[in-house]
């Protein structure tokens, strides 16, 4: 009969996806249209209101982290559940929820499992709920785990007017650490300071190394967080303190070439290249840390700076501004 649903799929519009069927530039995301099935067992599905856009999305359409081909890039979001398996009962039809680390989340409707999915409070919007998974819980274990900061730390964070490193600026400060922060750009000095931080270096009208020294003296950062990667490494580990930590986290400007050891002997360093997914692997951990985000927004404690909304089908459209560097907080894309 005309009208009648395919057995199996949900009733809804048709809906579609970004796909990469060959990695490449921008231009090898196609918007095409997809079909999702019932939800099964663990399974929910979810109309997906928006998508945040990342340094790993463009990574892996370019190739640098493989994936298997054809793929659906995104890995975070928020939206409203659509459907439930029958042994479900963590969530039901009609709650908001968000999520990282689900594949495929450039797209109007997904299913995902259950155990992946994080209740969003009345006090926090889905547009917030889509820009601060993967950014805020990254931030939240850089500044709590991976080197976690007090009230005696002077920390160096890199590209402070993105999305993850205004985060950073802010947790930092929450910490109750001083804040040395860079930015590449005039326009984002005051973004950063906006943010908390106690020193802004625009790297583009001084030496990085330089302005940090003017700011605070010689070897006197106790860790620097840097998702720039390439461009800033270097620099990084000659502003650290003796047994000072660099924590590099991101490759904005390229993967950190390979290095000796023996580089890190001077000032007998600590390096680490950490993931998120190791400090949210137990959705104990992963719940605590959301938790306490979305503790810190609804009490406004914590500004989460959406930089610019895209159509889900424009999504060449955000990677280039993604990869132009010329962007501020957080990019999403709306269904």
């Amino acid at each position: 009969m005309e009208g009648t649903p395919h057995p199996g799929v949900l009733k809804c519009e048709m809906n579609f996806a970004q796909q990469v069927s060959t990695t490449g530039g921008p231009e090898v995301l196609e918007w095409i249209p997809t079909t999702v099935n019932e939800p099964g067992s663990g399974e929910v599905v979810i109309d997906v209101h928006a998508a945040g856009v990342n340094f790993i999305d463009t990574y892996h359409r370019s190739g640098l982290y493989p994936m298997p081909l054809p793929f659906v890039p995104g890995s975070e979001g928020s939206g409203t559940v659509a459907g439930v398996g029958s042994d479900v009962a963590s969530v039901k039809v009609g709650d908001r929820v968000a999520w990282v680390g689900v594949a495929g989340s450039y797209a109007t409707r997904i299913a995902a499992p259950a155990s992946s999915l994080m209740a969003v409070p009345d006090g926090v919007s889905l547009d917030i709920a889509a820009a601060l998974p993967l950014q805020g819980m990254t931030a939240h274990y850089l500044v709590s785990d991976t080197y976690r900061l007090g009230t005696t730390d002077r920390c160096l964070i890199n590209a402070a007017a993105g999305g993850t490193g205004r985060l950073m600026v802010q947790m930092a400060k929450l910490a109750g650490a001083e804040v040395v922060a860079t930015v590449g750009s005039a326009s984002k000095v005051e973004l950063a300071r906006s943010a908390g931080a106690d020193h802004v270096i625009n790297y583009n009208e001084v030496e990085m190394v330089a302005g940090i020294e003017a700011a605070v003296g010689t070897d006197a950062i106790d860790v620097v967080y840097d998702g720039v990667g390439a461009a800033t490494f270097d620099a990084g580990l000659m502003v650290l303190r003796p047994r000072g930590t660099m924590v590099t986290f991101g490759n904005a400007s390229g993967p950190v070439p390979p290095f000796s050891p023996l580089q890190l002997m001077a000032k007998s360093l600590y390096v680490t290249r950490p993931k998120l997914w190791d400090y949210i692997s137990s959705p104990g951990d992963r719940d605590a840390r959301w938790t306490q985000l979305c503790d810190w927004v609804s009490a406004g404690q914590l500004d989460v700076r959406i930089g610019h909304t895209y159509a889900m089908s424009d999504a060449g459209q955000a990677h280039v501004a993604l990869e132009s560097r010329a962007t501020t907080g957080k990019l999403l894309l709306t269904a």
